[in-house]
């Protein structure tokens, strides 16, 4: 594995900022995408995964069933990729996995869980511009005719209309997506979502032949309060990435839990 392991806040921001220089651009503009986990041990896998047993053949019963009793107003239109964009912000388990632009939000999801402070933490950081070089031809044509670096919904339902038929281009591969403004924690959090063609893939399995498109930041657990308590002096807290009465409250019970 690609693993830093940092020792103080100084270095951690160097690497969370590493790579992000743009020399066509001559600014910093970083094609990375961040995913913090509070154990430095987990895989990149899906929620859908996590369900074990034969998950792969119950996700189609899981979206025909949500599709069913969800109000048709939820999406914006009736393509897979909106159904599963929502599906995956309201904790359906899909075959997304949530990322985001901003390093300091994915830093905020390795430090946000008081119960494992004990424990090392992780920024998983992978380059979504090299990724895509390895989609099919079509794919990534259509994101050079855009000029643009991931898909958007649109893009993904003029090329892909349905799973079924994103399986049979073949290949292992992740794609980027941004997904639509839901609401304001779409757009707090700067979310974007991974998603593979088959239900059964695991993207942190995938990178290990790919070891150049990619890196993992490890936090040790001694530094988390140290993190932690910057970031909540920087804003980046629940009380803003999850804007409602749940995130304020979520804030409120950490901020006043016990260091012990």
């Amino acid at each position: 594995m690609q693993d830093v392991i940092v020792s103080s806040w100084a270095q951690l921001q160097d690497e969370l900022f590493a790579d992000s220089w743009n020399e066509n651009l001559g600014r910093f503009r970083s094609r990375y995408a961040f995913r913090g986990l509070s154990n430095a041990d987990y895989e990149l896998e899906t929620t859908l995964t996590r369900l074990g047993g034969d998950y792969a053949s119950l996700e189609p019963h899981l979206l025909r069933n949500f599709k069913k009793y969800a109000r048709r107003n939820v999406v914006e239109q009736d393509s897979i990729w909106h159904w599963l964009s929502v599906a995956q912000h309201y904790g359906l388990p899909t075959r997304l996995i949530d990322w985001t632009y901003s390093p300091y939000v994915a830093l905020h999801f390795a430090t946000a869980n008081l119960q494992k402070f004990n424990i090392d933490g992780v920024i998983w950081s992978i380059d979504y511009s090299k990724t895509h070089q390895q989609l099919p031809q079509h794919l990534q044509d259509q994101l050079a005719e855009e000029g643009a670096n991931v898909f958007t919904v649109r893009m993904l339902t003029e090329s892909i209309p349905d799973l079924p038929e994103f399986s049979k281009l073949g290949g292992d591969y992740p794609i980027f997506f941004e997904p639509p403004s839901i609401d304001d924690r779409i757009s707090n959090q700067f979310a974007l979502f991974s998603v593979m063609p088959e239900a059964s893939g695991v993207l942190s399995r995938w990178l290990q032949n790919h070891p150049s498109f990619w890196r993992r930041i490890i936090i040790p657990a001694e530094m988390k309060w140290e993190i932690r308590d910057k970031l909540d002096q920087a804003n980046i807290t629940e009380r803003v990435l999850f804007p409602g009465l749940d995130g304020l409250s979520s804030w409120l019970k950490r901020q006043y839990s016990p260091k012990n």
